[in-house]
């Protein structure tokens, strides 16, 4: 018999090499790989708290929508391909759009896809049984359950004739807006499938309560339109207004159900912008109509918006000015038309560039297309007294609408287009009262937000490194801030050339009696009538920065005895817990915690149900669900069981090292999966300003601009994230040294092969990269992404996708310069690669699409015909047809395989790949 300690040494042993072996089992990542990640999307809650949904998208492939009961904390329903759910107020349905096959998507052309079919899956709670509906446009449910209405795009066979609804005798010739499609309206009682079809359908609306249908029918010729209601009860149709040409744009149901206000309008007038909406209220049940008139000069158009208020004493719509005649359009019709010169010249292409234009015209045709075209101002009308009180205007056209306040925020940034384009964007503020449409002006010209009392008669606003109060009657303005030593309520890592934002602003309690304000690390509670300050949380002591979660948008304030939900992100080792706050006791209490990131989700309307996600760089951000007491989590999905097949990578740690002025700056370093203690292995830091906040997050499994990081950490690279602070004026060096400092500090802790270590960035980082190998041989390749390569040119250049001038980014924003190239020509030509390409000794890859909407891609052709003129290991990628950053797939696979194999030849030796070597010849075949 062998001695027992022997036995017990063999069964150590046994365990120490089952363990290795299930470690060696692991393998690397491939690409093909990170296709099967799943993510949910469009996430619903049922307001009862019981019903989980959301679409299970992997990032090449097709989903499924997923539906959990979490009562039973189980998956009880799955729909192929399932996008967009919706759940209905009682929860007896959750409601997917199918959407066609990936494989269909793919080989259609571009004229068929649009034609691709969708299809409606409704899953029953009860049941857990799916009913399916072909060729469906667009769908309602009622709250109960009870009633689906939908719009079918009929096939060929069965396409209804205009004879359905025309009048061939009498034809009128008002044709419905090209975007204005009629299909067949089928309304279904889901209890007996009792159905009703309705031929040629335009807009329609389905009470909430299943009172009835809404809906306006639409002929080729306009002759036989109509705005009609059919009882659900009964099946009857009731024809409301009936005459050539009438439209309907849009309908909202009161919240009870009994009343509907919606827009008519009528074809008749063809310029849609122009076109006249009449904004009416019907009362289904009494049948009583009332037309709502607009303020005199004001109309409401086709894009006009509807709200109710939650209890619908008031209802939210949108008017504006009414626009000058169309001018008549000069075209040629005739040979006297060829030779004259009005004609001709209304003919012309032109935009005339004028230095009094408010904006540059790129700007002011982007704002033209995106705002101004379609612009309405926001107005209300009151249940009670029938009234109207205009909330905005031309004066004031920006508002954040909060349905449920008595006073709103808005603002004008009308007198600041022009210096937008040099100092960044600042508004005049003002409060609004909901009730009769008066404004209270807060602050001039701020860059930040203000936050508005509910109650209207105090709003805080941050200027000069303070959080400032005003009394909003008597415009007395106060500094909340100043007499507080040992708090920072300015943000101490902007290094910005412009004014320093403050940390925020937490909210108020619902009688405007205590504002609640962000410093550095904790929350104040601030007596608006004392200005006695209270700090809520201990979050200095500990580098804990605390924060107020919000999961719902109507809220208004806080009551006195409530409980707040708190996100906490501890500042030194980057954990992110989850905390309440009650503000009667001032207890406060970790509830989630641990080596990991914790985020809220959602909470249930109507219970306490609360939605979290648990993450770290080995745990995927699955849903979890508790209470608001946070008893017993339970862990609700589990997306990606796959993971455990793979070599993943070390857990993450964090490096301190100096910035380029000496503070102390940290960075995440995920080691290989195969990491040995002692080994010195190929790098690849990913950079762009500040990173060590992403310690716990799981990696995006997507390939885009940026390394996969499981993709290098799993084949045999670390993975470095550093933090990067600049020095006005000297963006450049100051990040150059930063930089040098990081790599050295993997150096000297015995990580990185000094002879090994690669750059990538994009955009900003792109930048960055392009301009430290001008500057060190540290690195041995870099692929750099969009880089500004020539700060004059790129100062005096535009931002195609929002028409803006580049100076404000040099100026006052992210490059930092700080002065105009005029002032200060010198810090320009300092800051730009493209001036030292002479100096680069080290391979860099440059990737831009060419339709780039931030960076002009000319600024990557000026950096690598300069390399190319002194012989630089150079390979400019052009990705044709795509922005900033790439959204096609194939070239997102594209460059995160070449991306790859860049490294693999540069910092580990693999042969190169031919394109390496001697590039790809162009072929037009």
């Amino acid at each position: 018999m062998k001695p027992i300690y022997s036995l017990l040494s063999a069964s150590i042993l046994l365990a120490g090499s089952t363990q290795a072996l299930a470690a060696s089992d692991k393998k690397p990542l491939e690409f093909k790989d990170v296709f099967d990640f799943r993510y949910a999307h469009d996430s619903v809650l049922s307001e009862n708290g019981q019903f989980l949904s959301f679409s299970a998208q992997p990032y090449r492939g097709d989903g499924s929508g997923h539906v959990y009961d979490l009562t039973a904390n189980e998956l009880i329903a799955q729909v192929p391909r399932g996008v967009k759910p919706h759940i209905n107020k009682s929860a007896t349905w959750v409601a997917f759009t199918q959407k066609p096959s990936l494989l269909a998507q793919e080989t259609a052309s571009k004229e068929d896809k649009k034609k691709l079919p969708l299809q409606l899956v409704l899953v029953n709670t009860k049941t857990k049984q799916q009913q399916t509906f072909d060729n469906v446009v667009d769908y309602q449910l009622s709250n109960d359950g009870t009633w689906l209405a939908y719009r079918e795009k009929a096939d060929d066979k069965n396409k209804p004739s205009n004879s359905d609804t025309k009048d061939k005798d009498d034809p009128v010739g008002i044709a419905p807006d090209k975007k204005d499609k009629a299909y067949e309206l089928v309304i279904i009682n889901l209890n007996n499938d009792n159905l009703q079809r309705i031929k040629r359908v335009g807009q329609y609306s389905l009470s909430p309560t299943g009172l009835g249908v809404l809906f306006n029918q639409i002929s080729d010729d306009g002759s036989n339109n109509r705005i009609s209601f059919v009882e659900l009860s009964n099946s009857q149709q009731h024809i409301l207004f009936d005459e050539p040409g009438i439209t309907l744009s849009q309908a909202a149901w009161h919240p009870q159900g009994q009343k509907v206000a919606f827009y008519q309008g009528n074809y008749v007038t063809n310029d849609a912008r122009r076109r006249h909406y009449q904004l009416t209220l019907w009362d289904a049940k009494n049948n009583l109509t009332k037309q709502v008139t607009n303020p005199q000069e004001w109309f409401s158009a086709k894009t006009a918006s509807l709200k109710w208020s939650e209890h619908g004493e008031r209802l939210y719509f949108e008017n504006r000015p009414v626009l000058d005649t169309k001018e008549k359009q000069h075209k040629y019709k005739d040979d006297a038309s060829l030779t004259d010169f009005e004609t001709i010249r209304a003919q012309k292409g032109l935009k005339i560039w004028h230095n009094n234009d408010p904006e540059i015209k790129t700007r002011e045709v982007k704002s033209w297309e995106e705002t101004n075209k379609h612009r309405h101002y926001q107005a209300v009308y009151h249940l009670n007294g029938e009234r109207i009180a205009q909330l905005s205007d031309p004066r004031t056209p920006n508002i954040e609408l909060n349905t449920e306040a008595e006073f709103l925020l808005v603002s004008n940034d009308q007198p600041y287009l022009e210096q937008i384009m040099y100092k960044g964007f600042y508004r005049d503020y003002y409060a609004v009262q909901v009730s009769t449409g008066a404004k209270h002006f807060i602050v001039k010209e701020s860059p930040f937000t203000p936050s508005l009392s509910p109650t209207g008669q105090h709003a805080l606003f941050f200027k000069d490194q303070h959080v400032w109060l005003k009394a909003l009657d008597s415009q007395k303005e106060s500094v909340l801030t100043k007499a507080i030593r040992d708090a920072i309520f300015a943000d101490d890592k902007h290094d910005y050339p412009e004014p320093q934002p403050g940390y925020g602003f937490a909210g108020w309690q619902l009688d405007g009696s205590i504002a609640y304000v962000y410093s550095k690390y904790d929350i104040w509670a601030f007596d608006v009538n004392t200005q006695q300050a209270t700090r809520l949380t201990q979050g200095r002591e500990t580098h804990t920065q605390y924060r107020i979660v919000q999961l719902d948008d109507n809220k208004l304030g806080f009551a006195h005895n409530e409980t707040l939900l708190l996100k906490a992100h501890n500042l030194q080792n980057k954990q992110t817990h989850v905390a309440t706050l009650a503000l009667d006791s001032g207890k406060l209490t970790t509830q989630l915690s641990g080596k990991a990131r914790f985020d809220l989700v959602k909470k249930a309307k109507h219970s306490d149900k609360i939605i979290f996600t648990k993450q770290s760089y080995h745990q995927f951000p699955d849903y979890w669900q508790t209470d608001t007491q946070f008893s017993k989590p339970q862990k609700v999905t589990n997306l990606n069981p796959q993971m455990s097949q793979f070599a993943w990578g070390k857990k993450p740690e964090l490096v301190q090292y100096k910035g380029y002025n000496g503070e102390d700056l940290q960075g995440v370093l995920i080691k290989p999966a195969n990491y040995k203690e002692g080994d010195k292995v190929p790098v690849v830091i990913y950079f762009y300003r500040y990173m060590s906040q992403r310690m716990y997050d799981f990696p995006k499994m997507e390939l885009n601009h940026r390394p996969n990081f499981p993709m290098f950490t799993s084949n045999g690279y670390a993975l470095f994230l550093p933090d990067i602070r600049f020095e006005i004026g000297h963006p450049g060096r100051s990040s150059t040294q930063t930089m040098i400092n990081a790599a050295q500090k993997l150096i000297d802790i015995g990580v990185a092969d000094p002879d090994k270590i690669g750059l990538q960035g994009h955009s900003w980082a792109g930048y960055q990269s392009a301009f430290m190998v001008t500057q060190t041989n540290m690195f041995k390749a870099v692929v750099s992404g969009a880089p500004v390569s020539n700060m004059t040119s790129a100062y005096s250049g535009i931002r195609l996708k929002s028409g803006l001038a580049r100076q404000f980014q040099y100026e006052s924003g992210q490059s930092r310069i700080g002065k105009t190239l005029v002032e200060a020509p010198e810090l320009y030509i300092e800051n730009s690669p493209v001036f030292f390409a002479d100096k680069v000794n080290t391979p860099i890859l440059i990737m831009f699409g060419d339709e780039d909407g931030a960076v002009p891609w000319q600024e990557g052709i000026q950096y690598y015909l300069a390399l190319r003129r002194h012989n630089k290991d150079a390979i400019f990628l052009q990705y044709e047809g795509e922005p900033h950053h790439l959204k096609q797939f194939p070239n997102q696979l594209d460059f995160s395989i070449r991306m790859m194999e860049y490294f693999d030849h540069h910092l580990k030796g693999t042969p190169a790949a031919n394109w390496i070597k001697q590039g790809e010849a162009y072929t037009a075949e």
